[in-house]
């Protein structure tokens, strides 16, 4: 079982890398090759390092043999329409090598109850449609589809569909 940590500015290098590798194996059959190919582990890095820095997430990693192999950051709902009380998994990744080894499990309950702490009785995420490993992760740790959200985009070239998933925090 990975240990899970508070994030240090020392590890964003590595989120960064987790970052990437996660997507080129999440999204291969939703972004075009190409696109996922250009993606900049130096660029998440200095993205990494101003969450951190700017504090409005908290971020967790999970390290297995002194490596970190995934990692989580969440906060308040940064959804206009979230009541009162709900928090926001704003990131959930885990490195392919470590899929299937309980790191994500590990990831959520922790941040679960780090939002419980702070008080959040609900908590949402995105994800893209035909994500369909993520949905079902997520299935399987208490989120919910919200019936009726969405909203789309366009990114590397390709219109992409996200939906909002919902998990009550009590109980």
């Amino acid at each position: 079982m990975p240990a899970i940590r508070d994030a240090t500015t020392g590890d964003c290098r590595a989120v960064a890398e987790v970052h990437v590798a996660s997507w080129r194996g999440a999204y291969a059959h939703l972004l075009p090759s190409a696109f996922l190919a250009g993606l900049s582990v130096d660029q998440r890095e200095a993205s990494w390092q101003s969450v951190l820095a700017e504090g409005h997430s908290q971020l967790l990693v999970a390290e297995a043999k002194g490596e970190i192999v995934g990692f989580s950051s969440f906060g308040a709902s940064r959804d206009a329409d979230a009541p009162a009380g709900r928090g926001e998994l704003w990131a959930l990744y885990v490195h392919p090598g470590a899929w299937c080894t309980g790191t994500g499990r590990a990831l959520w309950q922790a941040t679960r109850g780090r939002l419980q702490a702070r008080d959040f009785t609900s908590a949402s995420l995105w994800v893209l449609e035909g994500n369909q490993r993520g949905i079902a992760f997520y299935a399987k740790s208490g989120f919910a589809p919200d019936v009726g959200s969405g909203k789309e985009f366009d990114l590397g070239g390709t219109r992409l569909r996200e939906v909002r998933m919902l998990a009550n925090l009590l109980g």
